[in-house]
């Protein structure tokens, strides 16, 4: 189920990995992996950097900085 993108801040990121994790504005942390971050064409994300994602099934499926818009396909 997709839930309205959401927003938050950039908890932890992984350089070599691409992946991290996202404190909500709910307070609820999200791990996303390589797959979403590969999709925003970002070339890294900062710690505390407000970020928006699309979560579905309470997976990151997308996430971008928070004046970008997010990618309109599905993940494969």
């Amino acid at each position: 189920m997709a839930v309205p993108d959401v927003q938050g801040t950039v908890a932890t990121f992984a350089r070599d990995t691409g992946g991290g994790t996202v404190l909500l504005d709910s307070g609820a942390e999200l791990s996303f992996d390589g797959n979403a971050f590969a999709r925003s064409g970002l070339r890294m994300l900062r710690l505390g950097q407000r970020v928006l994602l699309r979560v579905v099934d309470g997976r990151v499926t997308a996430i971008t900085h928070i004046s970008f818009p997010l990618p309109q396909d599905p993940l494969p």
